[in-house]
C-alpha cells in the first residue's frame, strides 16, 4: 500500500480537515504530522492546547494509521525519513508566504518521484466560525497573558515590534516574510509611552495618563492576539503601581517594564544631556516587590529596566542593580544603552549570565541597531524590542505626502507612491 502524508496545525478538527483525510485515504495509508509548538509559532498559529493534546486528537480520527511530530514548517526531515508516495494539502498555500512551503514540498518530492495532491480549501460559514472562535480564544486574557512566558521558553529570541494603534497592531500581528526557505514574524507587541504620546501629539514625560494608555491597549487587543508588553515608564508611585498591575493583568497584558528613575520622566536617549535622577536600589526594589505581591496570576511579568549605562553610572552599578531587582522579584531585566556600539550591552549580558542563567534579559537596539538578533542571543538575550520603528517610518512618509499635495495642489504625485486603501483594509478582518 502506498504511503500518504499530511500535516495538521489545528487545535480543532472541522469538516475541512475531514475532507483532506477522506481525499488522502484514496491514495493509501495515511500518516498525519502534528506541527510542533516551536514550528507553530513561526507559522502564525500559536497553539491553544498542548502538543500532546493535538497528537491525541489526530490519533482518534478514522483512517489515520499513525501520528508523528513535524518539528519544522518545512518538510525536509519528514520527507527524507518516510519518502511518502503522496503529500496531501489544501490548495490555500499557493499564494503568500506559505507558497515557500509548497515549493519546498514539490522540490523534495521530485527527487524520488513522489506526488503532491491538493484539495480545494473548504470555505463555508461553519468553518469560518470555527476559525474565528480559535482566533478569539487566543485573544482572551487568560491565553494572551501567559504567551510571553511560553515564547521565552520556546524561541531563541522573542521579537517584539512597537504598536500604538489598532492598525499598527495588525501590522505587528500579520506581517510574515519568507526568507531562505523559512517563515518569520514578530512574536509580541510593545506599547511604548514614547510612541503613544507622540501619536497623541504630547511630550514623552508621562503626560498621557494611564487611562489613556489603557485605551490604546484596548484598541490593539480588540484586533490582535499576540502578547503585549507595556512600557510602564517609572511605574509611578508604588501605591499606584500595584493597582495598575492588577488592571494590566486582568486585561491580559503579558508584562510591564518599569525603569529605575524618579522625578519628571525624560526619554532615556537624552542621557546626561538633561537632568535624570535614578531611584535608589532599595526604593525601586520595594516597588517591584509591591507589584509582585499585588498580582494574582503566575503569568504576568514585571521587568526591571536599568538606566545605569544611560546615565554613565557604570557597569558595576548596572549589575548590582540587576541582581538586587531579581532578588526583589523582577521577572526579567531590561538593560539599555544610547551608544551605537553594542559592546557595553554585550558585556553586561555576559557578566549577568555568569551568575544568573535563567532570568530573561531584554534589550532595545535603537541606537546599537547594527547588532543582529542571533548575536544578541549568543550573549544570553531573550527578548529584542524594536521600540519605535513604525512611528519613525510613518512620520517622514506622512510629512512628504503633505508637502507634495501643497506643492502640486493635487494628490496625484503623492498617490503614485502610496499604498492603496484596498491593500490596507485587507488587514482588517470582517465579522
Amino acid at each position: 500500500m502506498k504511503t500518504v502524508y499530511t500535516c495538521f496545525c489545528t487545535d480543532v478538527i472541522h469538516e475541512g480537515h475531514l475532507n483532506i483525510i477522506g481525499q488522502a485515504l484514496k491514495y493509501g495509508k495515511l500518516i498525519v504530522g502534528a506541527l510542533s509548538d516551536r514550528a507553530l509559532i513561526r507559522y502564525n498559529k500559536f497553539p491553544t492546547v498542548s502538543q500532546e493534546e493535538r497528537i491525541a486528537l489526530y490519533k482518534k480520527l478514522d483512517g489515520v494509521s499513525s501520528v508523528i511530530i513535524q518539528d519544522s514548517i518545512m518538510y525536509n526531515d519528514v520527507i527524507s525519513q518516510f519518502h511518502p508516495d503522496y503529500v496531501v494539502h489544501g490548495d490555500n498555500w499557493k499564494e503568500g508566504p506559505e507558497a515557500a512551503i509548497r515549493e519546498n514540498v514539490i522540490n523534495l518530492l521530485k527527487e524520488y518521484g513522489g506526488k503532491l495532491a491538493e484539495v480545494p480549501y473548504t470555505y463555508n460559514e461553519k468553518v469560518k466560525k470555527i476559525d474565528a472562535q480559535l482566533k478569539e480564544k487566543l485573544a482572551m486574557p487568560e491565553y494572551r497573558r501567559k504567551r510571553l512566558r511560553q515564547l521565552v521558553q520556546m524561541c531563541p529570541v522573542v521579537k517584539v515590534l512597537e504598536a500604538h494603534s489598532g492598525l499598527t497592531g495588525l501590522i505587528a500581528e500579520k506581517t510574515v516574510v519568507e526568507e531562505n526557505g523559512r517563515l518569520d514574524q514578530f512574536d509580541a507587541m510593545w506599547v511604548s509611552s514614547l510612541c503613544d504620546s507622540t501619536a497623541k501629539g504630547k511630550p514623552d514625560i508621562e503626560l498621557v495618563d494611564m487611562s489613556s494608555r489603557l485605551r490604546t491597549i484596548d484598541d490593539i487587543m480588540e484586533v490582535t492576539t499576540k502578547p503585549i508588553i507595556l512600557d510602564g515608564d517609572t511605574g509611578g508611585l508604588a501605591e499606584h503601581f500595584v493597582y495598575n498591575v492588577r488592571t494590566l493583568e486582568r486585561m491580559g497584558v503579558s508584562a510591564v517594564i518599569i525603569e529605575d528613575k524618579t522625578g519628571l520622566k525624560k526619554n532615556s536617549l537624552f542621557g546626561t544631556e538633561v537632568i535624570q535622577t535614578q531611584a535608589s536600589i532599595e526604593e525601586f526594589s520595594d516597588k517591584i516587590a509591591a507589584g509582585k505581591r499585588a498580582q494574582l496570576t503566575d503569568d504576568f511579568m514585571i521587568i526591571a529596566r536599568i538606566e545605569s549605562l544611560i546615565l554613565d553610572k557604570g557597569m558595576e552599578d548596572a549589575l548590582k542593580r540587576a541582581f538586587a531587582f531579581v532578588e526583589a522579584g523582577a521577572d526579567g531585566i531590561m538593560i539599555h544603552s544610547r551608544k551605537k556600539n553594542p559592546s557595553e550591552i554585550l558585556e553586561f549580558c555576559d557578566k549577568f549570565r555568569e551568575k544568573d542563567k535563567n532570568t530573561p534579559v531584554v534589550v532595545v537596539p535603537t541606537s546599537f541597531n547594527a547588532v543582529t538578533e542571533n548575536e544578541l542571543a549568543l550573549h544570553g538575550v531573550n527578548i529584542v524590542i524594536y521600540a519605535n520603528q513604525l512611528t519613525r517610518s510613518a512620520f517622514p512618509a506622512m510629512q512628504q505626502t503633505a508637502k507634495e499635495i501643497l506643492i502640486h495642489h493635487r494628490a496625484k504625485e503623492a498617490d503614485d507612491r502610496l499604498t492603496s486603501i484596498k491593500d490596507i483594509i485587507t488587514l482588517i478582518d470582517e465579522l
